[in-house]
């Protein structure tokens, strides 16, 4: 079953009234976990940094990122009392860590045993293996990235699942990590990658859902898409594509203030996109060609079999003019014509029976 994430990142605005308004939505749309974004300013970005493109758009370029993101802090005392009221109406509580204080805030506060490790931070090697040496099963975001990139990422998750944290990090023990059996064995149970275009909105061109194959085939790995586009499509396309994990912004009114809100869904897009999902995970079914129970019903009515357009009298000749094929699919398969044409009939036929000997 896909798992389905409604990415409520940091459209909260740093309201806690619309970040528990966006859990609500999330159960009601039928997500299976909601997801928010965790850190501090101070540890996450310098105060000369500029905004994204995609920030400015939407947000304008009169302030520094710095000061964007001070406004879209989700407090860790708020942090709590969001967890217990997803559990309380049953959707699981996820956010993404952007510094390392807040992702042991996540672990040893909350204790999360799911993280997510976002596309910007794919690089950050340190960064990585601290979330490595949680323990706890990754997501791994791969937009910006090449598979070299991922590869490396790799090896370094691999290394701090199998190492202590006396352990010393280098390049060759990353590879080392990555090529053993148990290196290996640690990230088929621990990680799911995402296929991921790091541009909001992105555009259709710029998609590439063959990605998901080329990330499976190259790595053995799980793979979703974290998606960005317009609309609903591409998630539900991604799913027919063999993605296991789909995530996609959410906002309850697109028109907020924020550099998300218009590259996310509303509500009611929301609960449309849940339901595509779910339809094509159930269309997609087995993989085994042969006739569904629904078919077997139909086969007699759809299909053919020999029947006498003539008067067939016992001792003659079926001939071609005289034998022929058409609905139903009861008596002799049609794939049988060429062994009666010359034969002796062994029965008496009027016109429009079906064949039976």
């Amino acid at each position: 079953m896909t798992l389905v994430i409604a990415e409520a990142g940091v459209n909260h605005n740093g309201d806690p009234k619309i970040a528990f308004a966006l859990i609500d939505e999330a159960k009601k749309a039928g997500a299976d976990i909601v997801k928010f974004q965790t850190f501090k300013t101070e540890n996450l970005v310098i105060e000369s940094a500029n905004k994204a493109s995609y920030q400015i758009s939407n947000g304008g370029q009169d302030e520094s990122q710095a000061n964007m993101l001070r406004k879209l802090e989700l407090p860790y005392s708020l942090h709590q009392d969001l967890l217990s009221h997803c559990e309380k109406i049953g959707i699981q509580f996820l956010s993404t860590a952007f510094d390392s204080e807040s992702l042991e805030f996540l672990v040893n506060d909350l204790g999360l045993k799911l993280l997510k490790i976002p596309s910007g931070e794919l690089t950050n090697a340190p960064f990585v293996l601290e979330h490595a040496r949680t323990g706890c099963s990754l997501i791994v975001s791969t937009g910006m990235a090449s598979l070299a990139e991922i590869e490396f990422a790799l090896g370094v998750i691999a290394f701090g699942y199998l190492s202590d944290a006396a352990a010393k990090p280098s390049v060759e023990e990353f590879q080392l990590a990555y090529s053993s059996e148990r290196g290996q064995a640690a990230l088929h149970k621990n990680v799911t990658l995402l296929h991921c275009t790091s541009e909001y909105p992105t555009p259709l061109g710029s998609v590439n859902l063959n990605v998901i194959k080329t990330l499976e085939q190259a790595f053995g790995l799980p793979v979703g898409y974290s998606d960005h586009t317009e609309g609903i499509a591409i998630s539900i396309a991604a799913v027919a594509k063999g993605s296991v994990v789909i995530e996609k912004h959410f906002t309850l009114d697109k028109q907020m203030e924020g550099p998300d809100h218009k590259s996310s869904l509303e509500p009611d897009e929301l609960r449309a996109m849940v339901s595509g999902v779910r339809a094509v995970e159930l269309a997609l079914g087995s993989a085994i060609k042969a006739p569904s129970a629904s078919e077997v019903e139909n086969k007699v009515a759809i299909r053919k079999s020999l029947v006498a357009v003539r008067d067939i009298e016992s001792g003659d000749l079926f001939t071609p003019e005289n034998l022929a094929i058409k609905r139903p699919g009861s008596g002799i398969a049609p794939q049988e014509y060429w062994r009666f044409i010359g034969s002796v009939s062994q029965q008496q036929y009027r016109a429009g029976d079906i064949i039976i000997e």
